[in-house]
């Protein structure tokens, strides 16, 4: 409606400059008197000076409004009085969005109070920082836990902990970092995450950091009784034998030496024999324990995933019921992983034969090994078809010496998760029953 108006007005203006112009020609070339050309004239010159005044009158509004929203100033009024239906049309329009321009911003001002609020009392300490370094926004959580008052730099984290500026400056985008800090409360441990951000043309890091130092005592706590659970079965289980044969000899010896002595030697030797045997239980559980608990240092070096899936798949593939059931796929065939072979060899034959034992009775099984890139990591994954975990001993099969099969020794993947943790990566499980079971090792 309004550019109807707009476009009527200035055509009924232009057609009349156009045919006064056409009436001062005719009455010059008849040969009229000179007064009418002049009034024409005139009326050409006030005709003109109309669609000026008309034209300007528009594009002053126009330029007002635009200014106004270049301003952020919502707050201007155009008065609706205007004498021309146009402007009076076109100034109602933009007090509409000008109206609806501040309901917006008052929407966004609530929103982002809002979220201001929630980024305040988050349990979470959430910095933002650009490439230079200069921080954008740091949380009160961020504050508590860093011991201070004001963060304008990350250069300011040197004077609050050396070890902790260094890790926030080389901390890269999607990392995750786990650093110690002594602070008013005591030692705490953060866990540091890195998200990247992008603002404009500038690019920003928004780190999160958490104090996991309560979570990591909880489970230190937890995995420290579950252990010495275990211990103390194992030695009571080799050691009641022993002190039990003991006393039962002692008693015999007194009883029986002088009157039998061929038949107390041979009691005596068999007694022996029996405390010899649990002895040696004993000893190769000690040792196993010592093993798990002095894993030599990674000797890292890049080696080719393929090759490595290559020799398990010729170790293990015969011993299947005597068929070949380990199928191999690596996405891209080239992946190398900058890591130790030998070791990370030992976390998937361990892995393996796991799935090889579980699937005894399954005349059918498949085990898959799965090496894929993401990101910067490798993913590896050792998949069975077999009966599967059940969910009430999923949390303890990588709990030091648990085993579900009697001749087990129960440290396999207590040693194979130690291991990875040790190159900086961590192993997870995911089982259903009877369909599949996935370990998943992420380099």
């Amino acid at each position: 409606m309004i550019s109807k108006n707009l476009y009527f007005n200035i055509v009924i203006r232009v057609i009349a400059i156009v045919l006064s112009s056409i009436g001062i020609a005719l009455t010059i070339h008849k040969g009229y008197s000179s007064v009418i050309p002049a009034v024409l004239l005139l009326s050409i010159i006030i005709f003109s000076a109309n669609l000026i005044w008309y034209i300007n009158s528009t594009n002053r509004k126009l330029n007002f409004f635009f200014e106004a929203i270049k301003n952020n100033d919502s707050t201007l009024q155009f008065p609706p009085d205007s004498s021309s239906r146009t402007l009076r049309e076109l100034t109602v329009k933009f007090n509409e969005v000008n109206k609806q321009i501040q309901r917006l911003k008052i929407d966004n001002q609530q929103k982002e109070q809002y979220f201001q609020t929630l980024l305040e009392n988050v349990a979470t300490g959430i910095i933002t920082y650009n490439s230079q370094g200069f921080i954008l926004h740091a949380n009160k959580t961020a504050k508590k836990m860093l011991s201070v008052d004001v963060l304008t730099h990350i250069k300011q984290l040197e004077r609050v902990d050396n070890k902790l500026y260094q890790t926030i400056q080389r901390i890269q985008p999607n990392e995750h970092k786990l650093v110690s800090l002594l602070n008013e409360t005591g030692v705490i441990e953060l866990s540091l995450n890195a998200t990247p951000f992008k603002k404009n043309n500038d690019e920003l890091i928004i780190l999160s950091i958490q104090d996991i130092k309560n979570e990591l005592d909880a489970r230190e706590l937890d995995s420290w009784l579950k252990l010495i659970r275990v211990l103390m079965h194992e030695i009571m289980n080799s050691i009641a034998p022993i002190t039990s044969l003991s006393e039962s000899l002692s008693k015999h010896i007194s009883k029986e030496s002088e009157s039998n002595p061929e038949k107390s030697h041979e009691i005596v030797s068999k007694g022996l024999d029996v405390i010899r045997t649990q002895s040696v239980s004993l000893m190769q559980f000690v040792e196993s324990y010592r093993k798990l608990t002095r894993l030599p240092k990674p000797e890292k070096k890049l080696f080719s995933v393929n090759n490595l899936f290559s020799q398990i798949k010729l170790l293990f593939d015969s011993d299947c019921n005597g068929k070949s059931c380990i199928e191999i796929k690596v996405l891209p065939d080239n992946i190398e992983i900058f890591a130790d072979e030998a070791q990370i060899s030992q976390v998937l034959i361990n892995l393996v034969k796991n799935a090889i034992q579980a699937n005894e009775n399954n005349p059918n099984t498949r085990i898959l090994l799965v090496a894929k890139k993401m990101n910067n990591r490798v993913e590896i994954e050792v998949a069975d078809n077999g009966p599967g975990i059940p969910k009430d001993i999923m949390e303890e099969i990588f709990v030091p010496f648990f085993t579900t099969r009697e001749n087990g020794s129960g440290i396999g993947l207590s040693i194979s998760k130690q291991i990875v943790r040790l190159h900086g990566g961590n192993i997870k499980v995911k089982s259903i029953p009877n369909q599949e079971t996935v370990f998943s090792l992420t380099l």
